[in-house]
């Protein structure tokens, strides 16, 4: 943790440096990318730069403490008491604050749900977990847009992403990343037969423009015809967009929006997403001991949950909660789950965080 801890800071005080540099200055969109990252850090940077100062002024009164000087040996003991406390203070804030990882307090995030084994059940689970997200959103007063959507004939989604942006938004809906699956009787099947469907869902932090340099050299654009389920044309002129990044090979579509321009802008926001997720996924791997838990890993091929609909019943399986109120949580009501996976979370991360100096 001091290790991003140190970063994070070192990335705040130079977009400190940046704010006041005439260059980003007269760059409107540059400077509001900038201003948008300091705003995400300030919190954190704030507080843990308090706690390193902290540290020292404890660090000067124990040197006191052990001098000849009696009148420093003195003003040292009524010290420390206090400057040991408002550590403790800020520690706990900072405790919470890092829960979820380095990234939790970015405020926008895409959000990636595909349907899995299942055919079109799968599909239509795939639909139920986007309105499941779609009203928690709402509850929350964050901001939603769809960026690419691939629906089927039956009314249920192939795919489908959307941005969220709002204060604790990447912070919560990390723990939806994984494998989730279905138990329940299809509207298609006559026999009343229960079906297990699944679908994967994958949150991953937006970063700022400023963050991931992308270069129209860095891959090669694709304009085609949008087209509906079923394969019929919806769009006449070609206004789709297929970005494919020459150097990793992650490929972005989009053709929600009728212009080309607004494609081409969804698209390059995804594939920065995209990009910067697998430096992530990157730097984890390297820190082997980032992150003892499962919890919020992002591991698709990991099953979370099981939505048991006969049953009433929803389980994460990551932490062995059970709840018996599923028509609430897909009707939007998520924060029961989102609460007790934080809780967890919590008190895995205050387990391995070690000693306060």
């Amino acid at each position: 943790m001091r290790e991003m801890l140190d970063e994070k800071l070192a990335r705040f005080e130079e977009l400190e440096q940046h704010l006041a540099d005439p260059t980003v200055l007269s760059d409107s969109n540059r400077m509001a990318a900038v201003a948008r990252e300091h705003g995400s850090l300030a919190k954190l940077a704030t507080k843990y730069r308090r706690f390193r100062e902290l540290n020292n002024e404890i660090s000067d009164a124990t040197e006191m403490l052990e001098g000849k000087d009696a009148e420093l040996r003195e003003l040292a003991e009524a010290e420390l008491p206090e400057l040991k406390a408002e550590r403790e203070k800020y520690w706990e804030e900072l405790l919470d604050l890092t829960i979820g990882g380095e990234d939790a307090n970015r405020t926008r995030c895409v959000v990636e749900i595909r349907g899995g084994t299942g055919g079109d059940e799968a599909a239509l689970f795939a639909r139920n977990l986007y309105e499941m997200y779609k009203r928690h959103c709402e509850s929350r007063g964050w901001k939603m847009e769809i960026l690419e959507h691939s629906p089927t004939e039956l009314g249920g989604f192939k795919e489908i992403s959307f941005s969220v942006e709002g204060e604790g938004a990447y912070r919560e809906l990390q723990y939806e990343s994984g494998g989730h699956r279905v138990q329940r009787v299809p509207e298609t099947e006559a026999k009343g037969r229960i079906h297990t469907s699944a679908a994967t869902v994958a949150v991953m932090p937006e970063p700022e423009d400023v963050e991931v340099e992308l270069k129209p050299d860095d891959y090669r654009k694709d304009i085609y015809h949008a087209s509906g389920p079923g394969g019929q044309h919806v769009n006449k002129t070609a206004s789709a967009i297929r970005l494919t990044h020459l150097e990793s090979g992650i490929v972005v579509a989009i053709q929600d929006e009728k212009s080309q321009h607004k494609n081409l802008a969804k698209a390059i926001r995804v594939l920065k997403t995209r990009l910067y997720e697998a430096k992530r996924q990157e730097e984890h791997q390297r820190r082997a001991d980032h992150r003892k838990s499962l919890v919020g890993s992002g591991d698709r091929s990991q099953r979370i949950r099981t939505y048991n609909f006969p049953e009433n019943r929803l389980t994460d399986h990551r932490i062995n909660l059970t709840l018996y109120k599923l028509d609430q949580i897909i009707a939007g009501n998520l924060q029961p789950v989102t609460d007790a996976l934080i809780e967890y979370d919590r008190q895995q991360q205050r387990s391995s965080m070690g000693t306060i100096e």
